[in-house]
């Protein structure tokens, strides 16, 4: 059989688009924060871990009985309600806080797109009523058309902001001076932490796409394939824009070619073609990220959608070995199957007296409540985004699969492969915590946004754009004056 059939290749490519998203602005960033080394080394690390622990999620699966289908379910299978609960909460947190930096970065490019018209906080409230409406269709359908138009848009920003950030950076360096290098600490180092997160984190739709799979055998392989070419372009995006930048680079890729902080003014045809871009992607992206969340919350408060729950409800905890497994679920199977195929329409839900237009208050709710926090926390846009991939998208993408992994296969799975496990879930709950609380002290305490254009470099390059050698040749002759 071939190494990757044609199905193969097409989860493939909805994995790809599922992944490549917004994270994506952030990798120049992250190597002006931690230089070549240490960030290339992070990427590499969070690559590894990230690509295990979302093949740890297909293993799972592979093993356990048909009616686990979705995220929630492997968490009920490997750990009973603590499983199920851990597993709501962090995907809950990742469906609701996306979305609020989706409405951050949206209102940032309204406002560079449309100057002189309306602020940032009026765009981020205009944004959310116009995509509000689709957030009250009833279900949406995943297909890997909506997330190929959103993925599509990344990359044709990713690439037209790259094209216009070197070639301007090397239109004005006349004088080929070196980049400057970030200035490093293990603050610096540990902050690229949570942007990784957050660009890696395909674990929540893998259930999803193992199940339409008609050999589910297969996607261990299809992962760790998809992920891999998704490190690839991460580091072709990181390295392509840090180098002819250095630790001067913003932490978002857009905000790099939108303005003259640089030395340069870009063209703006392509600075709107960009920002277009990505705004699709945005558009796209909230409604599909917040459907989850709207069905979790549907569950819990309206009550709707209960009928697989109910199901698993009856089931034992989860075996310790693979080798009980069968003999644990082998007649509860055919009795939860036929219960879930009964109640597979979640649109029925909807049906009921009333149902839909309480859903539809719910959903404007919590529509609104990720306005409100997205006014509050736009000029952070930086540690939002680092907060939410160091809380909620380690939690449920990094830590918890391998945690579901170790429960399932602990007896069965070599020493080695148990160790390299044990490590990452360790290193990466260290970092999410330590970061969630850099990150989130910024984000909570009220404090003023700083005024230091390029906050990751050295003193002396921390106001003026290095190419700018008329400004450092009268700083380098007062240094010697002061000497002499």
């Amino acid at each position: 059989m071939a190494f990757l059939t044609g199905e193969d290749i097409k989860i493939c490519f909805s994995l790809f688009c599922c992944v490549y998203g917004i994270g994506t602005l952030g990798m120049p960033g992250n190597y002006a924060k931690a230089g070549y080394f240490w960030a290339t080394l992070a990427l590499v690390f969070m690559a590894a871990v990230n690509i295990y622990a979302t093949w740890c999620i297909s293993q799972v699966m592979l093993v356990a009985p048909k009616h686990v289908k979705t995220y929630g379910d492997i968490g009920q299978w490997c750990m009973g309600g603590f499983g199920r609960g851990a597993v709501v909460v962090s995907q809950m947190a990742v469906c609701m806080m996306v979305p609020i930096v989706f409405l951050v970065l949206g209102g940032t490019l309204l406002t560079t797109l449309f100057p002189d018209s309306y602020s940032d906080v009026t765009w981020i409230v205009v944004m959310g009523a116009t995509l509000l409406p689709v957030c009250l269709v009833p279900t949406m359908k995943e297909g890997a058309g909506l997330a190929a138009a959103g993925c599509i848009g990344t990359i044709f920003a990713d690439a037209v902001a790259v094209y216009l950030l070197v070639s301007n950076m090397n239109a004005q360096n006349v004088a080929n001076v070196s980049p400057p290098s970030p200035e490093l600490s293990f603050s610096s180092v540990a902050s690229v932490f949570g942007n990784l997160a957050l660009a890696y984190g395909a674990g929540i739709v893998i259930p999803t796409l193992q199940r339409e799979h008609s050999d589910p055998t297969r996607m261990p392989r299809v992962i760790v394939v998809t992920l891999a070419l998704v490190s690839c372009c991460f580091l072709a995006v990181s390295i392509t824009g840090v180098s002819t930048v250095g630790c001067q680079i913003p932490g978002n890729l857009l905000f790099a070619v939108s303005g003259t902080q640089l030395g340069f003014k870009a063209s703006r045809g392509g600075v709107i073609l960009t920002f277009l871009a990505m705004q699709m992607h945005i558009t796209i992206a909230f409604a599909v990220v917040m459907f989850p969340a709207f069905f979790i919350m549907e569950r819990l408060v309206l009550g709707l959608h209960t009928s697989a729950p109910l199901a698993l409800a009856d089931t034992p905890e989860a075996p310790g070995s693979v080798a009980m497994v069968g003999e644990s679920y082998r007649g509860l199977d055919p009795k939860v199957d036929g219960m879930l195929e009964a109640h597979d329409d979640t649109a029925d839900a909807y049906k009921q007296p009333g149902a839909y237009q309480k859903a539809c208050f719910l959903r404007t709710v919590m529509v609104a409540i990720c306005i409100t926090v997205a006014i509050a926390e736009k000029d952070n846009f930086g540690e939002l985004l680092d907060f939410v991939g160091a809380s909620s998208t380690a939690t449920s993408c990094m830590i918890l699969p391998m945690i579901f992994y170790l429960k399932t296969f602990g007896p069965t799975i070599g020493l080695g492969e148990k160790a390299f496990a044990v490590v990452c879930i360790l290193v990466s709950l260290t970092l999410a915590v330590y970061v969630s609380v850099q990150t989130g002290t910024v984000l909570f305490s009220g404090a003023p946004h700083s005024t230091v254009v390029f906050p990751n470099c050295a003193p002396m390059y921390k106001h003026v754009v290095y190419t700018n050698t008329t400004h450092y040749a009268s700083a380098h002759r007062a240094l010697l004056a002061r000497f002499q």
